[in-house]
């Protein structure tokens, strides 16, 4: 089962990086970015549990953080605010 769970994360990594790459606006890119993100954390879950060591899980969640706030950032640049608001 979790052989098939890293296939899985990597053909939907793949598909994510075809959208980033050929995405038709910034605005999905970024979202496709968001979910590349999202893919990544839940490989660092599935390898943490097949190889039973915590280091997987700081890693997801240090990236789920790092993730949320360069989407948020990218969001507000793509929206045209800046960030003094």
């Amino acid at each position: 089962m979790i052989g098939f769970l890293i296939i899985v994360f990597i053909s939907c990594s793949f598909m994510c990086l075809y959208r980033i790459a050929r995405g038709p606006t910034a605005s999905d890119r970024a979202v496709a970015m968001d979910i590349l993100g999202i893919i990544v954390v839940g490989f660092c879950v599935v390898m943490s549990i097949l190889t039973r060591k915590e280091f997987y899980l700081t890693t997801a969640i240090v990236w789920a953080l790092l993730n949320f706030v360069g989407i948020l950032a990218l969001s507000k640049f793509l929206e045209g605010r800046g960030f003094e608001d």
